[in-house]
C-alpha cells in the first residue's frame, strides 16, 4: 500500500539539504538530515512505494536492501505517527 503525505504537509528542501516537513493542520513541524531528504524524493518518485523506494536507495548507496527497507519503514512509521504520511488504498 502506497504512503503519502497527508492533507496539508509541506516539505521544503533546505540549502544544507535537510528536510523541513510541515503540517499545516496540526502545526508539527520537523527538521531530517540529508539522508531522510533523499529518502523523502526516492519515496515521492516512487509514487510512495516504499519497497521501490528502498531498492532505489539501496542499490545507489551499495547497502543491503532489506537493511534499507527497514530503515525506511522506521522513519515512514514515526512520521506516520506525527500525521505527516498516511496509507492510501
Amino acid at each position: 500500500m502506497p504512503i503519502r503525505p497527508s492533507p496539508g504537509v509541506t516539505a521544503v528542501v533546505l540549502e544544507n539539504g535537510d528536510l523541513e516537513l510541515h503540517s499545516q493542520e496540526s502545526g508539527v513541524r520537523t527538521c531530517w538530515g540529508p539522508v531522510n531528504t533523499a529518502m523523502w524524493i526516492a519515496l515521492r518518485q516512487n509514487d510512495g512505494h516504499l519497497e521501490a523506494a528502498a531498492d532505489l536507495l539501496a542499490a545507489l548507496w551499495d547497502v543491503d536492501p532489506p537493511c534499507m527497507r527497514s530503515d525506511l519503514e522506521v522513519w515512514a512509521n514515526e512520521l506516520s505517527d506525527a500525521g505527516l504520511l498516511r496509507n492510501v488504498p
